[in-house]
């Protein structure tokens, strides 16, 4: 077993994500391992494998490795009349389905993510741990070309 293997079983395992009959857990367990068992076996360096680690885990969250360029091509129409407004046809980037733009011009909908301090005595006993969320708030506007960036901030108060 290779050492990058031994690795993720135990990290596996300190986080809970055992195969102990609960068929989610235990599913879960085989496919992570089984995704680094594949990789493991393509050899890669140090350099290599943070490279190709890099490039897939922004492909497995369907996003994109250059800027967005704004061109016609890289939209889809997903609605005709904004409900509630006269901001006329929506259209959703294909290449970022968080980006948006509408007659008002471009914006990313989660380019800003709040956070808070919240506590509660049925978890952690009481401890409080930081809830993030995004709003009509957190949408920022965007000119191109674009690079992909969300900013945390901390939400004081009321919105």
């Amino acid at each position: 077993m290779s050492n990058m293997m031994k690795f993720a079983e135990s990290e596996l395992d300190i986080i809970g994500l055992v195969d102990d009959g609960d068929e989610m857990n235990g599913a879960m367990r085989k496919h992570i391992l089984h995704m680094i068992h594949e990789f493991s076996k393509e050899g890669h360096s140090g350099f290599s494998a943070n490279y190709a680690v890099n490039l897939l885990s922004k492909l497995l969250k369907y996003e994109p490795l250059t800027f967005l360029t704004g061109e016609d091509s890289e939209w889809m129409e997903i609605a005709k009349e904004v409900s509630g407004s006269n901001n006329g046809t929506l259209y959703q980037n294909k290449r970022l389905g968080r980006v948006f733009k509408d007659d008002a011009g471009a914006y990313d909908s989660e380019g800003k993510i709040f956070w808070e301090w919240y506590s509660s005595p049925d978890i952690d006993d009481g401890k409080p741990y930081k809830t993030y969320f995004t709003s009509r708030g957190s949408r920022v506007p965007v000119t191109f070309p674009y690079a992909p960036t969300q900013v945390y901030e901390e939400q004081v108060g009321e919105e």
